[in-house]
């Protein structure tokens, strides 16, 4: 079984590399024997699928290309799978090593796994683990939303992706259609760049607020993607993090560390609550409302009516 999926892999990779125009499924069912056996379309659909996934886990760029006619065609570029020699040194190799440790968890696990025994190869050193544990603290990076793998290879394949999104200001989830660009972890939060087809503007969406399963959609990007989408920094300036303005919360005694981190000042009010003054810009109101019964805002008015607001919408929904 073995030998012959890998006898398929590498018929599928030669004919994906030979050719200069996208072939179709079809085309490729008709190219390869293992295809032609397949007993039926979904059974030669799936086979395919996981073809072209392991090719891609391997390290082969797949382009997917949409015709006139809307038929979807796959060819592998040998421009774009061609790489120069890899050389590390025993510093940059261990720094990589311990990088694929973050990943740690679901499919990533395995890509890790295979990207350290592609780093031995390139010279890392046998004797270092990157597994081995070196101290109290060790990097994680957790990803439970089941959005976040479909997201993630969309991201990879340049993939458009449609899903349910439910905005904390609203009762109930809205269907967006977005170009994703990339996933950004941010306060044990993860988010996703995109290009929004149906507001034709750039946006972040967090994953925990995406409802249901995310589908895939054929076809090319139709907006072009930024050299650097910096995920970071529009949601740090969207929580406050460049304000430059002041706000006034009580905040309940050993409660908030975050925000306690923020403050410019913190009072002591007795009856287990603190009076705090942390920097107010736009989206804090968003941020102050994931501590639920442990912030109440005084000031300013606009910022205590928006947290009203998103709290009445999450009681509704």
């Amino acid at each position: 079984m073995a030998i012959a999926k890998a006898e398929r892999l590498m018929n599928l990779a030669l004919c994906l590399l030979g050719t200069r125009r996208p072939l179709s499924k079809r085309e490729l069912r008709g190219s390869i024997e293992a295809y032609l056996e397949a007993g039926s379309d979904d059974s030669f659909n799936r086979m395919f699928e996981r073809d072209k996934d392991d090719l891609r886990e391997l390290g082969l760029v797949i382009e997917t290309v949409e015709n006139l006619d809307g038929e979807v065609g796959y060819l592998a570029g040998r421009d774009s799978n061609r790489l120069p020699p890899v050389t590390l040194d025993a510093e940059e190799a261990a720094a990589l090593g311990l990088a694929a440790k973050v990943w740690q968890q679901a499919r990533l696990a395995g890509a890790a796994s295979g990207a350290l025994q592609k780093l031995r190869a390139a010279g890392m050193p046998e004797e270092m683990d990157p597994y081995e544990s070196h101290g109290a603290l060790e990097p994680r990076i957790p990803a439970h939303e089941a959005s976040f793998e479909p997201l993630m290879l969309a991201c990879r394949d340049r993939r458009p992706v449609v899903f349910d999104y439910r905005k904390a200001t609203a009762a109930r989830p809205e269907q967006r259609h977005v170009e994703p660009w990339a996933l950004e972890c941010w306060r044990g939060h993860w988010y996703l760049a995109g290009f929004d087809r149906d507001r034709q503007a750039e946006r972040v969406f967090r994953l925990s607020r995406i409802t249901g399963k995310v589908r895939s959609r054929a076809g090319q990007f139709k907006a072009r993607v930024p050299d650097v989408v910096t995920v970071r920094e529009t949601v740090a300036s969207w929580a406050g993090e460049t304000a430059d303005r002041s706000a006034l919360i009580r905040l309940r005694a050993g409660a908030g560390y975050p925000l306690r981190a923020k403050a410019a000042s913190v009072r002591e009010l007795g009856d287990g609550w603190d009076e705090v003054e942390i920097p107010y810009g736009h989206g804090l109101d968003a941020w102050l409302v994931e501590f639920g019964p442990d912030v109440v805002v005084l000031e300013p008015a606009e910022l205590r009516a928006d947290v009203v607001d998103r709290l009445r919408a999450v009681a509704k929904g």
